[in-house]
């Protein structure tokens, strides 16, 4: 049985580098495991080390048990096309500009071919753990909402009222009674821009009944899942984290661990500057003091009201370039769950 862990939460508190992490510590250990991003800047090849990743999952050339892919939302949807609409329409989806400019500009499509291909990964069950960095839109909700989001997309009531009845029976008004009638309207306009959007419409509608199908697999594997939010303890990333536990019930299960990224020492809270500081040196001490205060107070908060498990991964001066420097990020950190992670 694979398991499936998503990394999770706002966008620039370490979630590629934490998700990275811990693919190195888990495959090292003998587990064969793959590490998904759907991260446009490229961020898992770079913390990896390797030059490029694409749709499909790559052997890492020095870790033997380790696997790295990062998916392109525009192919994942064209493949969501051929998978769910017959041969000729699954063409003129993929090259509909409305199309492309739905798997481009809509967040729900390119967060539901996301979790399609990574549900995809886990169901082929070739690794022993598959970890997927989640797109941070949304604080990484917009991923779990997907599937539901887009069956309400193709099936909804907007897009029925469009197109009419049943498709077999609405595809042919269309060509024989409201087609002509788009041709004479867009000889007015120069162009056939009403036909065009009247057939995609149409073809999109098509695909509602292996869209919602679909939908439900990926909620299966969604809520089969051991789900890590990463935060920091600044204001912005922690309201993030809280959609977590306000929005996902009912999406997925509940958060198996909140983990605070960039934490500073405990012992720097008690720091007491030496007799014959300057007052500069002084005031900086205090206010390092001051934030590790304010740090830990936000971790005891938070798991106090949110009843959540909480895990650290220490400040760390320099990012890691490197794979020992990111199994050595994880392996510092406090309170990871690494059973969750199958780890013993």
């Amino acid at each position: 049985m694979t398991r499936t862990i998503l990394i999770t939460g706002a966008g620039g508190v370490g979630k590629t580098t934490v998700a990275a992490a811990m693919g190195v510590k888990v495959a090292r250990s003998g587990l064969r495991t793959l590490v998904v991003t759907v991260d446009p800047a490229r961020r898992l090849a770079t913390a990896l080390g390797v030059e490029e990743l694409g749709n499909e999952p790559q052997p890492h050339a020095d870790e033997p048990d380790l696997w790295a892919a990062m998916l392109d939302a525009k192919a994942s949807w064209r493949a969501v096309a051929m998978r769910h609409a017959d041969p000729e329409v699954a063409a003129r989806l993929a090259d509909n500009e409305f199309f492309r400019a739905a798997s481009e500009h809509f967040p729900a499509s390119q967060a539901y071919a996301a979790a399609d291909q990574a549900a995809t990964f886990v169901q082929a069950m070739a690794w022993d753990l598959v970890i997927v960095d989640t797109p941070p839109s949304g604080g990484g909700i917009d991923f779990f909402a997907a599937p539901a989001q887009m069956a309400d997309l193709v099936g909804g009531r907007l897009l029925r009222w469009l197109t009419g009845g049943p498709i077999p029976g609405r595809r042919a008004l269309y060509k024989f009674a409201a087609r002509p009638v788009l041709r004479i309207a867009d000889s007015v306009l120069g162009s056939d821009l009403l036909e065009r959007v009247a057939e995609f419409l149409l073809d999109l509608r098509t695909t509602y009944d292996g869209v919602a199908q679909r939908g439900r697999e990926i909620e299966r594997v969604l809520s089969s899942a051991s789900i890590f939010v990463v935060t920091t303890s600044d204001p912005a990333p922690i309201r993030e984290a809280i959609k977590f536990y306000r929005d996902l019930p009912g999406l997925a299960s509940s958060p198996t661990s909140v983990i605070f990224n960039r934490i500073l020492p405990d012992e720097w809270a008690e720091a007491v500057a030496p007799p014959g500081t300057s007052p500069a040196l002084e005031a900086n001490l205090a206010r390092w003091s001051a934030e590790t205060l304010r740090q830990r107070d936000s971790r005891e908060e938070f798991s106090s009201r949110y009843g959540a498990h909480i895990a650290t991964i220490p400040w760390s001066p320099h990012p890691p370039t490197d794979l020992d420097g990111l199994a050595g990020l994880v392996e510092e950190a406090s309170r990871l769950p690494w059973a969750e992670v199958g780890i013993s």
